[in-house]
């Protein structure tokens, strides 16, 4: 009988985690912060010691298995939007299966010197190496995908914006822009631009640059465009839904808003309306 090492079993199951939620946040584009990513990937490998328990019964495998998933994603992207966990949380699971099924397969055309198999999870004598291969195949393939279903957003439709701050709320017709792809580094989410006019109903400031003094839930963060860069002030709303007034269909987004435009149009990216 051959040793399964604790320490290779945790880092690999990190590595796994971790590449599983950034699949899921790229098929649903949902932001995820890589520092709260990576804790989160260590807390599910943690699940992974259950390949050391006696063999469990089938249902209460499956039910280990789904509260870890979902414990995982709830903590990986935030359970405040009911909706969106379930996406992110469907999502992970078959991201599980397809991987699983990757991983099998290649087990099956290398045919490795020891597998053990135990409460549904691998202990496969992979390298490092090889995983990585498969992962970062596995991702690319993905973002490629992921690209050309993007390519055929319908831009250029009638879009409202909602954004409540404070208990006030205003609406600001909004613009699609891939140009826009302005994200904060530090909380992972992306920024809509405002101009300060469409914004006066619900703030008690008549303009904000970054050379004045910023009112309070307001801060500073980088931008740079073509020929252009410097630094823009954002704040955090209570609430912000995007609505398509074309279609009705309507979207809460976790998001900032930023204040620098000189347009009555809020621009956001259109990766905002996707699943």
């Amino acid at each position: 009988m051959q040793t399964l090492y604790i320490d290779i079993l945790i880092v690999l199951n990190i590595y796994v985690n971790f590449f599983l939620l950034r699949t899921t946040a790229k098929i649903t584009h949902s932001r995820i912060n890589m520092l709260r990513c990576l804790f989160t990937s260590a807390y599910g490998s943690i699940y992974s010691l259950m390949i050391l328990l006696p063999r469990l019964n089938s249902a209460v495998n499956i039910i280990i298995k789904l509260f870890a998933a979902l414990t995982i994603v709830a903590a990986a992207f935030g359970f405040h939007d009911k909706t969106r966990l379930l996406i992110n949380f469907f999502c992970f699971i078959m991201s599980n299966f397809i991987f699983a099924g990757v991983i099998y397969a290649v087990y099956i055309w290398l045919q490795p010197s020891f597998v053990h198999f135990n409460n549904t999870y691998f202990y496969i004598d992979f390298s490092l190496l090889l995983l990585i291969i498969v992962t970062a195949v596995l991702y690319f393939s993905l973002c490629i995908a992921r690209f050309f279903i993007d390519k055929s957003s319908t831009l250029g439709l009638k879009y409202k914006i909602y954004v409540k701050y404070k208990g006030r709320m205003t609406s600001i017709d909004g613009l699609a822009d891939t140009g826009n792809s302005l994200v904060d580094f530090f909380s992972g989410k992306p920024v809509i631009i405002c101009s300060i006019e469409s914004l006066s109903s619900i703030l008690n400031v008549n303009s904000i640059n970054e050379s004045a003094k910023l009112p309070k839930g307001f801060r500073l963060i980088p931008y740079s465009t073509i020929g252009n860069s410097g630094m823009i002030p954002v704040f955090t709303p209570d609430e912000v839904i995007i609505v398509n007034e074309d279609t009705a269909f309507k979207k809460g987004v976790d998001v900032l808003i930023g204040i620098k435009s000189s347009e009555s149009e809020a621009i956001f990216n259109p990766k905002l309306l996707k699943v």
